[in-house]
């Protein structure tokens, strides 16, 4: 007897997880995209920080009258791989205002031939519209960009909350809410991450945010960590609060506290070091708005931002 009871005690732990597996393949069957409240990521190994740059650095060159001095989004590729990016992030605004799969494929076989990923893109939306058809047209527009983020080979799309204007916070939450759920549902479908920027409205606060993106039933929702859209007392505390749950993070040369009249140079090795401690590992965006030309500015920061992320 003694021989034989390794065997079925093996039979026993195979029949039961048999039974277990069919349970789950059923609930899967049931629901193929079943959703949870994310808590924060975990990610197996050690941090990994690879640097991208997002298009929205050159913003005035993608738009300037002047068609000597424009920039097309292959131009922007060309500079990403030729300042040592790993990735590049393009920004929705500067394509072009009609263009179809043709075009999204041209610009990936181009970001491959440079050895760049695409590393995401950023939208305009805004969550907090009430029921009726401008709403339907944001949460539909977010679609068709999950759409040619899919095309792209492109993993994430920045998305924005929105504003209260002159709703209840409550009301205007849960509208948000609702519309991330819709959004992250369809943008699970095809394996695209969804980030929430704290870009003010009714995710100002680190507490604020934090209760949206949680909220949301979707393993597909995460945060946008944007460095320098805090405002509060204590940025940084408020960055390290968030970056568990960041699927991206965008990097501002500059931040500004609470009360204070002007903004203050980013720690970039500050930044760095607590997004290892929050073990992130992904894409960190440097997104240049300070005032001095991208065109100067922009290959010094990469260095420097490039070297804080590899510690």
């Amino acid at each position: 007897m003694s021989d034989m009871q390794p065997a079925m005690n093996r039979r026993s732990f195979l029949n039961s997880s048999l039974k277990g597996g069919v349970a789950l393949a059923g609930a899967a069957l049931l629901n193929p995209f079943v959703a949870h409240a994310i808590a924060p990521f975990k990610r197996p190994g050690r941090p990994r920080l690879q640097l991208s740059l997002a298009a929205y650095s050159f913003r005035d060159t993608f738009k300037h009258t002047d068609p000597a001095r424009r920039i097309s989004m292959e131009d922007f590729i060309d500079y990403c791989a030729d300042h040592g990016c790993a990735g590049a992030e393009l920004t929705s605004y500067y394509f072009p205002e009609t263009f179809g799969n043709d075009y999204l494929i041209k610009l990936k076989r181009h970001a491959f031939l440079r050895g760049i990923a695409i590393s995401g893109s950023a939208v305009g939306n805004k969550f907090t519209l009430p029921p009726g058809p401008p709403r339907d047209e944001q949460i539909a527009m977010v679609k068709k960009w999950v759409d040619y983020c899919v095309v792209l080979g492109a993993p994430h799309i920045r998305v924005f909350a929105g504003e209260a204007q002159d709703k209840d916070v409550a009301v205007a939450r849960r509208l948000c809410i609702e519309a991330l759920e819709e959004c992250g549902e369809y943008a699970g479908r095809y394996g695209v991450f969804l980030g929430v920027e704290n870009h003010g409205g009714i995710v100002a606060e680190p507490k604020d945010l934090l209760e949206i993106v949680q909220a949301v039933k979707s393993p597909w929702v995460g945060v946008n960590l944007d460095t320098g859209n805090f405002h509060t007392d204590d940025p940084y505390a408020d960055l390290a609060r968030c970056a568990p749950f960041a699927v991206n993070v965008q990097v501002k040369v500059e931040l500004k506290r609470r009360g204070q009249k002007d903004s203050e140079p980013s720690d970039l090795n500050r930044l760095a070091k607590l997004l290892r401690d929050a073990n992130y590992q992904g894409f960190v965006a440097l997104e240049y708005e300070a005032k001095s030309d991208p065109w100067q500015a922009v290959p010094e920061l990469l260095t420097k931002l490039g070297d804080a992320l590899r510690g």
